[in-house]
């Protein structure tokens, strides 16, 4: 008789989310089964849950979310070596199928679930001074901004940054700013905690977007030269206009958070005229979260405070409903199985 675990599984043709009883996967050839220890919750999956997302490249109809996994080695399938079953690893959250990328609760079965099949060469094995829930949120919470700020901005020491939108991702995109010596860090979001929390994790000034003085305390926190670059984490078109305008003469506009809708340039000849650039980013290389971990075991970085609580994978309903609510400013809730 085959066994059965508890799995979050997304109907996209219902449209109907539900933690159900599935059997336990079997790992194929290169590949690895891995007992999750710990599930992080993202607004993507919140998005995928309403509809706002779907899958490009799922077969079939229904899909085991979650993206930010952390867990055990299980069982090994054929032909993997150098993985010993016991150890703590990071579920890496993409696969390649010949020249594609799949996203892990998205394209295949996530991590919401007891367990969760990955290639091999994704995993990526966890110190032990990194708790399961911590290294759990890494891909994605924190590599997402990383990768935007490291690699798609090419932000460097001493330049001015702003972030829009200070939510999970916004947060650690403050906190890593800090890290690498952004100077000064304008932190701008509507909700008076978040601006809060902005400072807490590093931020030199957090603004409202709608303070009637929000032009003249950019140009006095960049002494009239503006913004050398700016991150979008809301994906909100207002966000955007009010992004390029604090921007400087060759400024950079990263854009990470989804609209879905189109992207417009208000004055194509001042834009031109200011050498102002528009870069598009999405998630982050294997690279990236590997760097993470790794600062993360120097004592570099510390993400204890990201994790804003934990409940049992069957109450993941419970916890989008929180974070979509934003029920306590989460940064990040996570499933334990």
């Amino acid at each position: 008789m085959s066994r059965t675990m508890l799995a979050g599984r997304m109907n996209f043709a219902t449209r109907t989310f539900a933690v159900k009883e599935v059997p336990v996967p079997d790992p194929g050839p290169g590949e690895v089964r891995v007992r999750v220890r710990a599930a992080g919750v993202c607004l993507s999956d919140v998005h995928l849950i309403e509809g706002l997302l779907r899958p490009m490249l799922l077969q079939g109809d229904e899909v085991t979310l979650g993206h930010e996994v952390a867990g055990e080695v299980d069982e090994l399938g054929a032909g993997v070596v150098g993985v010993e079953p016991g150890t703590r690893v990071i579920v890496g959250a993409g696969k390649h199928v010949g020249d594609v990328v799949w996203t892990m609760g998205v394209d295949y079965d996530g991590g919401w679930a007891e367990y969760v099949v990955a290639p091999a060469e994704v995993l990526l094995p966890i110190p032990a001074t990194l708790p399961d829930e911590q290294a759990a949120i890494i891909p994605d919470a924190v590599s997402t901004p990383w990768g935007a700020i490291e690699w798609t901005g090419r932000i460097k020491a001493g330049e001015s940054v702003g972030v829009w939108g200070v939510g999970g991702l916004g947060v650690h995109g403050v906190q890593l700013l800090r890290f690498m010596g952004a100077a000064p860090i304008v932190a701008v979001d509507p909700v008076e905690a978040a601006r809060e929390r902005a400072l807490e994790f590093g931020a030199d000034l957090a603004l409202d977007p709608g303070d009637p003085d929000f032009d003249a305390r950019i140009a006095a926190a960049t002494k009239g030269l503006g913004l050398d670059a700016a991150i979008d984490f809301a994906g909100v078109a207002p966000v955007r206009v009010q992004a390029l305008k604090a921007l400087g003469a060759g400024g950079r506009l990263v854009l990470v958070g989804i609209s879905g809708g189109a992207l417009t340039v208000e004055n194509d000849g001042r834009f031109q005229y200011a050498r102002k650039q528009i870069l598009g980013h999405y998630g982050s290389e294997p690279r990236h979260v590997a760097d993470l971990v790794r600062l993360s075991e120097l004592g570099r970085l510390e993400f204890s405070r990201s994790v804003s609580g934990t409940l049992p994978l069957a109450e993941a309903a419970r916890a989008v409903e929180r974070l979509e609510a934003k029920q306590g400013n989460p940064i990040r809730l996570v499933l334990i199985p």
